[in-house]
Order: C-alpha cells, then sequence, then structure tokens
C-alpha cells in the first residue's frame, strides 16, 4: 500500500478586478468577476514535508498589480510548519506567481523539468509575449541554485517520494509539470497551471497564455488518467477551492483547506 499523505492548498494572494472573459481563449459573454486566487500547496507525512510552488515576490506582486494577503512562508508557518522543515520543492515552472520566494527554503532541494529550465534561460525568451509572465530575477535565482547542485531536474514523469509523482504536462508553459499524491482519499491531481479554473477543463475552455494549445489539451486528459476522478484534479487558480473544501482548522478559513477530505460543495 502506497503512503498517504495530508495535502492543503494555502492561499496567499489574488488577483481581482478581472472580468471573466479574459479567463478563456474565446473569452466569456456573462458579466461576473474572474478574479484568481494565488496558491501554494503542503504535501506532509510520512516524515515528509513537501511545497509545491513558491508563490510570488512582493516585488513581483507591487509591479504586477496582485494583491498578497502574506507571504507563502507565513502561510506554512500558519500552519505550524517552518521554511527549515522543507525538505522538497516542487517547481511546476517559472512563472512569477510559482517562482517567487525560491530563497526562502533553505534546506529544500528543488524539482524542475529541464524543458522548464530550457525554455526559461534560451531563445524563446527574446519573445516579449513569451517572457513576459517570468521574472527575470526568480530565473536567476534558479540558476544559481543550480550552481549549488540544489535542483533535480526532471524529464518527463517521476516519483519524488513514496506516494508523490511529478508529470510533464506543457500547454501553459512547455516544462509545466502537475504533482500527483496519493491520500486518503485516493489520487489527488495538484494541477497549478495545467488548468487554472474547474470551468477550463469542465468546458473545455483554454485559459488564454499558453505556449502550446495542443499540449494543454491533451494534458487535461492525462490529468484525468492520473486522478481517481475529475473532483480529484485541483485547478491552479481558481478561488472556489477555498470554498469547496474544508478549512485546514478553527480560524484558518481565510489560509488554507485540505484537499486529502473530500470536498463539501
Amino acid at each position: 500500500m502506497s503512503a498517504e499523505y495530508e495535502v492543503f492548498a494555502v492561499k496567499y494572494g489574488a488577483h481581482t478586478g478581472r472580468p471573466m472573459n479574459i479567463n478563456f481563449i474565446d473569452g466569456d459573454p456573462h458579466d461576473t468577476s474572474g478574479a484568481l486566487a494565488f496558491y501554494v500547496w503542503l504535501i506532509r507525512g510520512h516524515g515528509r514535508t513537501i511545497l509545491v510552488d513558491t508563490g510570488m515576490t512582493k516585488e513581483s506582486a507591487a509591479s504586477r498589480g496582485r494583491t498578497m494577503d502574506r507571504l507563502p512562508r507565513e502561510g506554512l508557518e500558519r500552519l505550524g510548519v517552518s521554511p527549515r522543515e522543507v525538505q522538497d520543492v516542487v517547481v511546476t515552472h517559472l512563472h512569477f506567481d510559482h517562482a517567487g520566494t525560491l530563497g526562502d527554503w533553505e534546506n529544500a532541494r528543488f524539482h524542475l523539468q529541464d524543458e522548464e529550465m530550457d525554455c526559461a534561460t534560451g531563445r524563446l525568451m527574446c519573445h516579449d509575449r513569451l517572457r513576459h509572465p517570468y521574472d527575470v530575477e526568480d530565473v536567476c535565482t534558479m540558476v544559481r541554485k543550480v550552481y549549488r547542485d540544489e535542483v533535480c531536474f526532471h524529464c518527463g514523469d517521476a516519483e519524488i517520494a513514496p506516494g508523490v509523482s511529478v508529470h510533464h504536462i506543457g500547454g501553459h508553459a512547455k516544462g509545466l509539470m502537475s504533482v500527483r499524491v496519493n491520500t486518503r482519499r485516493g489520487q489527488v491531481v495538484l494541477a497549478s497551471d495545467a488548468a487554472h479554473l474547474y470551468a477550463n477543463m469542465e468546458q473545455q475552455r483554454p485559459f488564454p497564455i499558453l505556449y502550446n494549445l495542443g499540449d494543454m489539451l491533451e494534458g487535461w486528459k492525462k490529468l484525468n488518467r492520473l486522478a481517481d476522478s475529475p473532483q480529484h484534479v485541483i485547478p491552479g487558480h481558481d478561488p472556489l477551492v477555498m470554498q469547496r473544501y474544508q478549512a485546514a482548522g478553527e480560524g484558518l478559513e481565510d489560509l488554507a483547506v485540505r484537499l486529502d477530505v473530500a470536498p463539501t460543495d
């Protein structure tokens, strides 16, 4: 029997004032809010503390008009987890809201796809539309970590701990990967930006920031194969995650929810 883990979505910020129509490649006719939530994800159990993504820096939030409620490390500290306890950090891709604060996890080994580092440091960054979601300071920090032997590169799918695996998806970013975690409710898949919102996959309507549309569409099929059901796939930025799952504890309703238990909604 594979190891089972606790999994938390930890909210650290938001992007409000967005119309819904900019969340879909073909627009949206509804005059509703398209707000996004910003998360990191904590995986805990069997002597392992694993963080998925490191959020954004205060500087990136300010320059891009995002709201930060707290730094990701502060969110983990409210859950009783010191940044020094984190042994592994999965960086699903190097966009500014997933690879900021890399320096806050001093004892961690970082996991990254070969293709993502190649993309973020290669000729594709000569194109403004492709480099815009990246922050050069975050990319340089990751390069420094490579030179300090703190990065484990993956080419495709790999197990990083018993019951925890990373899976190359692509689409939104060339080296985007999602994370599958074995929990007491089954195989939960942290999609990251393979799907920003529940509606992206449910309605088959892609988010418009992407590297390859075909890879994104095929990636949704892979996510559903990896998860025990479509309800086990957790989108990367949907505010509904905070409503559908129970709070991580009393007084933590605005901070974190448990993804290793069945949704309440």
